[in-house]
């Protein structure tokens, strides 16, 4: 069995699902590339908006472009008061829609993995970023169990539910990052782990996080009530053998780093 492709159709639901681990991995993230003020930038696969707020509220950029092809993240986006002056579009992270030269920075914020063919995507954003710019990408290690709901993919699998799972899980590999990093040409290549926890009031707060996410809230509803029933007493009794209290998860994503070479 395998699972249908992942849809980003509800912006909000997007947000309380993945958009928080975003921005507090993103927060690490910024720290990391250590931007400067005034520069132009390039959020590719933007979605919702939520690591290009970060962007907006930390970098102070001279100009700031995020791209997706999903109209409806897309519009979400448009509505958030700190993103009135961001030009979002929806484009093809494959075929940016841009000159040569146009950014100081590029960056793909837990994106990589949703790219058919990842060396394109970074290898369009190297094109568009000038000499002595960024191009920079965090991903979670999927592979790896660093995905922040590792342990509600394990409750799938052991009803017999295929794993919701990207194009390209093989992406957030280091040594797969690096190797497309250099195959694009960049220089000064450098990776870091960035690890994050998020803390749920209790097991609702959880399952009505996962019924908005794009992925697990897709195989939910393609469940009969039985099954649900089963999936939900499984997953509480692996994330809350308590029966109550508070619900901590944590996430462990790669980062990695490369400088445009000069002419």
């Amino acid at each position: 069995m395998t699972s249908e492709p992942i849809r980003f159709t509800d912006g909000a639901g997007y947000d309380r699902f993945m958009g928080v681990w975003s921005r507090l991995a993103g927060q690490d993230f910024l720290d990391w590339i250590a931007p400067h003020h005034g520069q132009r930038w390039l959020d590719v696969g933007c979605g919702n908006g939520a690591f290009t707020q970060l962007i907006a509220e930390r970098s102070a950029p001279l100009s700031l472009v995020g791209i997706d092809p999903s109209d409806s993240q897309l519009a979400f986006a448009r509505q958030h008061p700190l993103l009135q002056s961001v030009e979002f579009i929806n484009a093809d992270a494959m075929a940016l829609p841009f000159a040569d030269a146009s950014f100081d920075l590029a960056v793909m914020p837990l994106v990589i993995f949703f790219v058919p063919e990842p060396a394109q995507g970074v290898a369009e954003m190297a094109r568009v970023v000038a000499p002595g710019g960024t191009v920079a990408a965090y991903a979670w290690d999927l592979e790896g169990g660093g995905y922040p709901y590792q342990g509600v993919n394990e409750t799938l699998s052991a009803i017999g539910r295929p794993r919701p799972m990207p194009p390209s899980p093989e992406t957030s590999r280091l040594e797969v990052l690096l190797d497309i990093w250099a195959t694009a040409g960049l220089s000064d290549i450098q990776t870091r782990e960035i690890a994050v926890e998020r803390s749920f009031l209790g097991f609702d707060d959880v399952w009505n996080t996962l019924r908005g996410g794009p992925s697990i809230g897709q195989a939910l509803a393609a469940m009969n009530e039985e099954e649900r029933s089963r999936f939900h007493a499984l997953l509480r009794a692996s994330l809350q053998p308590a029966g109550s209290g508070p619900i901590t998860l944590a996430g462990r994503a790669h980062a990695i780093r490369g400088t445009v070479p000069g002419p």
